[in-house]
């Protein structure tokens, strides 16, 4: 029997313009994500160049790494950022793309943005100078972080060359179990194969576990990917994925829309198809997790206890755990239940979207922020927020004590005032919690909306299944 072809396979061959052989492959780019961290080097090369902009009809940007949170109208305070943002402005003036600048009501996350705009769509290729392109991999779409210079190259090409990865599969057996989300799953993945255990790969997420989550669940789960070391990740379309962008700005409509469903529904892997790697998780083992140290696999259940480096043999292995644990100021033998936080932050591209805001605000509701923690939500775009607001969310959050700020990266990255002190303590819907990530000195735990809001009225971590 004939093999057949993966999710993967089936849209980088579509995608081929040149085989590299020994080379990396010349790849089409279907959509190319801006924003101003990444750009503004890009554009000077092109201009030093003097060469143009290809498709600025397939770019599209937004302001979001350096955009406050608070006091908008003030305008941006910070030197950098605003130079950054002001050069983005100019810069996609100039060449014709279409911008989400600070003030555009449709600003708001980059990989918030894409997908609500319904400019992310399956067996697309998308990249973007942000690791965490691997986002849009929920669509169907294979999407990737790319550098400066490839930045550059996609703008004056549309192309980008690419050495083709390996393929891996994970499948989650079995359904979640109550009161264990997307998070919790992506954060057991990286637990269980390691911040390099996708290194080379693809990730296709696959299984009844993947099936059953919404469409903001999967990007949670394909936005972390990068954690794993993975070079993307993908979920097959199905009808949830063609509910969710029916009816979108930039998606196909009419006989259009009929012709895209025919094409979607082709992408899925066939039965035949083999991987290069394949993992299987169990779901019914999965528990809420909070991360302890200064990785993503460095995470255990809420109801476990700090690892101490006596649980490994290797060397190397010992001292990253001693060294975390210097870092993050916890003692081996300690339950996460015992972890007292200072800071609460639900927001970022993995988790600012309207069902992680609906999900938080349904464990705070009629509750109160405990007197020893400052607690903050930070809506994923400026639609996001709206809805949320005409939802009533946001009373929710500010009656149990939250701030309710304007849209941004914020605090996962630490930018404009949106910091972590030195030494202080903070529960985090983000996905990155590396020494300094939100701040020098910063102590990140990685968690569930969920949870971050039930530790932001507890005063430190709870089994939020416990939760009352």
């Amino acid at each position: 029997m004939t093999a057949g072809r993966t999710l993967f396979e089936k849209v980088w061959e579509d995608h081929l313009v040149v085989a590299g052989g020994d080379e990396p492959d010349l790849l089409y780019v279907d959509l190319h994500l801006v924003h101003e961290v990444t750009s503004p080097q890009a554009f000077e090369a092109l201009r030093v160049a003097g060469r143009s902009v290809r498709r600025p009809d397939l770019t599209l940007a937004t302001a979001d790494h350096g955009t406050p949170t608070i006091n908008r109208l003030l305008g941006i305070t910070d030197p950098q950022s605003r130079r950054q943002v002001g050069a983005l402005l100019t810069n996609c003036g100039t060449a014709g793309i279409t911008v989400f600048g600070p003030d555009d009501p449709r600003n708001g996350i980059v990989h918030v943005i894409g997908p609500e705009q319904g400019a992310t769509q399956p067996g697309m290729t998308i990249v973007c100078g942000d690791s965490h392109t691997s986002t849009h991999g929920a669509f169907g779409a294979l999407a990737f972080g790319i550098g400066t210079s490839e930045v550059e190259h996609v703008l004056a090409t549309q192309t980008i060359r690419q050495r083709r990865p390996r393929s891996m599969s994970i499948t989650i057996e079995g359904d979640l179990p109550t009161g264990v989300t997307a998070k919790d799953l992506v954060l057991g993945i990286i637990a269980q194969i390691g911040v390099g255990g996708g290194a080379g790969h693809v990730i296709e997420y696959r299984g009844s576990a993947i099936g059953g989550l919404s469409m903001d669940e999967r990007m949670t789960v394909c936005n972390m990917s990068i954690e794993a070391g993975a070079r993307a990740g993908l979920i097959a379309p199905d009808h949830k994925t063609f509910s969710y962008l029916e009816g979108r700005t930039h998606a196909p409509s009419g006989a259009d829309w009929e012709r895209a469903i025919e094409y979607w529904t082709s992408l899925p892997t066939d039965d035949t198809a083999e991987f290069d790697t394949e993992v299987v998780v169990d779901a019914s083992g999965l528990s809420p997790f909070v991360s302890w140290g200064t990785n993503p696999a460095q995470t255990v259940p809420v109801t476990a206890e700090v690892p101490s480096p006596d649980q490994s043999d290797d060397p190397l292995i010992r001292d990253a755990i001693q060294r975390a644990l210097d870092y993050m100021d916890l003692q081996p033998g300690t339950l996460i239940t015992d972890i007292s936080i200072d800071r609460v932050f639900i927001g970022s591209c993995t988790n600012a979207r309207l069902g992680d805001l609906r999900a938080a605000a349904s464990v705070i509701e009629g509750k109160k922020v405990h007197d020893n923690v400052s607690a903050m939500v930070v809506p994923g775009s400026a639609l996001v927020k709206l809805e949320a607001e005409a939802e009533g969310l946001d009373k929710i959050f500010i009656a149990a004590g939250f701030e309710w700020r304007e849209p941004g990266c914020s605090m996962c990255l630490g930018m404009n005032d949106d910091v972590l002190g030195p030494g202080e303590r903070c529960a985090s819907t983000s996905n990155r919690n590396y020494e300094g990530r939100q701040g020098r000195g910063g102590r990140t735990h990685l968690v569930s909306p969920q949870m971050a809001a039930a530790a932001a009225v507890a005063g430190h971590f709870v089994d939020v299944r416990e939760w009352e």
